[in-house]
């Protein structure tokens, strides 16, 4: 009998071949794509809204005379890895072509539409845009850019799509089946691996402020009125109701990546976020970053659920 069969060594064996079929299950195995194809269309519709707003004023944005020009953002970027096509251009009617056509790619992302390109651009130009405004960017921006990445990994035009629609009709390999694949799941377990990062380290955060622990720190949003979209400080009238809040939201962020992933616990898990986020929505005027955190909550919701 050798080492790896006398008895001592069974236990540790069988937890390691146990771990190993574990992570395989998680990583590997195949999911089915409605609920990364539903996550494409608010995601990409979301890339869309963003990118068209900087139109309203797109020559103080990007022009050669831009608030921050190119050449700024391109040394501001000196010490770490970037890159962005819009560096490089400098003609107005150039700018407002490349705008245009990154409109129209996202529209067609957002539609499904040669999902395995649109899909691959649609990342390229967020990253893109994202490097040459620094600047103009919040956490809006970063977490378009990461359902963005992660879009682009899996099948996310498989199912409520153009492609998924021609796929009924035609046989190409540009177009994919609305049926299970790895590559989805693998892009769905980024996508919550990211979120519980997110939160995490915004937990981390919070955990370090005094007005999370003192219960006060829910007030001081509500009560501040550059950010201050929906008049809540009706709050202040239950000072016990503040701090349940408070500690509730420090509690719920901080712990996020333990409690989402046991069943029992997700729902509720994902009940605060939407409570959260959708607060942050209406009452802090910032509409689009609460929405776009409920989206890449939606990773957790079952395909059962969305299909």
């Amino acid at each position: 009998m050798s080492s790896a069969d006398t008895p001592a060594s069974r236990p540790l064996t069988q937890w390691t071949q146990s771990a190993i079929a574990g992570w395989d299950r998680f990583w590997f195995t195949p999911a089915a794509p409605h609920t990364l194809s539903l996550i494409r269309i608010l995601a990409g519709g979301m890339l869309l809204y963003t990118h068209l707003v900087w139109a309203l004023d797109l020559m103080n944005f990007l022009g050669p005379n831009a608030w921050i020009t190119a050449d700024v953002s391109r040394e501001l970027h000196s010490d770490s890895y970037a890159w962005s096509y819009l560096w490089y251009v400098e003609s107005p009617a150039v700018i407002w072509t490349l705008h245009v056509l990154a409109l129209a790619v996202f529209a067609l992302f957002t539609a499904g539409c040669a999902t395995r390109i649109t899909s691959v651009l649609a990342f390229l130009i967020t990253v893109s845009y994202s490097h040459r405004l620094i600047g103009a960017q919040y956490g809006l921006d970063q977490v378009n850019a990461m359902l963005a990445m992660y879009l682009m990994i899996g099948a996310s035009g498989a199912a409520y799509s153009v492609d998924s629609w021609l796929a009924k009709r035609h046989n190409h390999w540009l177009l994919p089946k609305e049926q299970p694949a790895v590559s989805t799941n693998v892009a769905i377990r980024l996508i919550q691996l990211h979120m519980c990062v997110i939160y995490l380290f915004g937990g981390i955060g919070k955990l370090r402020g005094d007005m999370w622990w003192d219960g006060s720190a829910l007030w001081y949003s509500a009560a501040n009125l550059e950010y201050q979209s929906l008049n809540i400080t009706w709050l202040g009238r239950s000072p016990i109701l503040v701090a349940t809040l408070s500690h509730v939201t420090m509690f719920w962020e901080t712990f996020y990546c333990a409690t989402i992933w046991p069943r029992w616990t997700r729902p509720i898990t994902l009940a605060l976020a939407f409570a959260v986020h959708g607060g942050i929505a209406l009452s802090l005027g910032m509409i689009t970053f609460g929405l776009m955190m409920i989206f890449g909550n939606l990773a957790f919701v079952s395909p059962e659920f969305t299909r």
